[in-house]
């Protein structure tokens, strides 16, 4: 058995995802061989060599592979899917985009949003907002992978020596462009890569409250803003800071959540962080069980008294 996991990329760098990924992909058995479909991605594919655990990176240079159009990076699996077991993706917006069309044209089913690798064929998956935890079995030869990079320890970005072999490059589909892209800018960490995450709820009140109170506290621990989607929904915080189902799933060592409620949509993003810090003035807020620590107090007393005690 040997698994394929498609890595996500800059063409310069390997992102956090994948070596998740990689270690889920080490889980099933087997070795694991790497995927780099990119544009100048050398770099990328010198970076993927050095994870550990990886025996082999394959990688396909093209123009049009240089931002990971779905139709295209299919096509880039679909050449050496039958010499794998097993085709693991994260499951990022990307991963989420490319491993439906590679199940579907290999007629198999995807198993979406492992969280655990019980056997070669057998994976647990959060399903009701992670209110419940299922055990899936697939009998398809080729077992096509999402993986939710949270249940998942990263492997180490170096110690490994793998090969680095070329593909040839398949045709560009035709069926999509790439225009462009908007990029959000920060000097703050990545919300999914963020080690502290700071997050606040509607509770805030508007977006000058949520800038004025979240913001000091941020900055003093280093940490990443996330936001409820109560909040994002009321204009208190941007899209990209969404904690939830909906929005990013997150596992960071510290969890600071202030004036969020903890609705079920929320839980299912962020109750794998390692631990979770709750202020809320509500004592019956669902927060409360599952945060290490809670504190019932007003959330504009508290959060400035504890940023100026840090």
């Amino acid at each position: 058995m040997t698994a394929l996991v498609i890595a996500e990329h800059d063409n310069a760098t390997v992102k956090g995802a994948t070596l998740n990924t990689v270690t889920a992909a080490a889980q099933c058995g087997g070795e694991v061989h790497v995927l780099i479909a990119g544009h100048n991605a050398g770099p990328a594919a010198a970076a993927a060599a050095q994870i550990a655990g990886v025996s082999k990176v394959i990688h396909a240079d093209a123009e049009y592979l240089a931002h990971g159009l779905a139709e295209n990076m299919a096509a880039q699996v679909l050449a050496i899917a039958s010499n794998y077991s097993h085709i693991l993706f994260p499951a990022t917006a990307s991963g989420k985009n490319i491993a439906p069309r590679v199940a579907a044209q290999l007629d198999v089913g995807q198993i979406s949003d492992i969280t655990k690798v019980i056997a070669a064929d057998t994976f647990e998956r959060p399903i009701y907002a992670g209110n419940a935890i299922a055990t899936v079995q697939s009998m398809d030869a080729t077992k096509v992978i999402t993986v939710r990079t949270t249940g998942f320890d990263p492997a180490a970005a170096t110690g490994g020596s793998a090969a680095v072999e070329t593909q040839a490059v398949q045709a560009d589909s035709g069926k999509s462009t790439f225009l462009g892209s908007e990029i959000a800018k920060s000097d703050r960490p990545e919300l999914t890569a963020a080690k502290i995450i700071v997050s606040g709820g509607r509770a805030l009140g508007s977006a000058e409250k949520f800038n004025e109170v979240m913001t000091p506290l941020a900055d003093k621990l280093g940490a990443a803003l996330g936001a409820s989607r109560a909040a994002v929904d009321a204009g208190y915080a941007p899209n990209d800071w969404q904690v939830g189902q909906t929005g990013k799933i997150v596992a960071p060592q510290l969890y600071v959540a202030c004036g969020i409620s903890g609705a079920i949509q929320h839980l299912a993003g962020m109750k794998d962080s390692k631990v979770i810090v709750a202020i809320n003035k509500d004592p019956e807020a669902p927060i409360f069980s599952v945060a290490d620590y809670g504190l019932e107090a007003d959330l504009f007393t508290a959060v400035p008294e504890l940023t100026k005690a840090l």
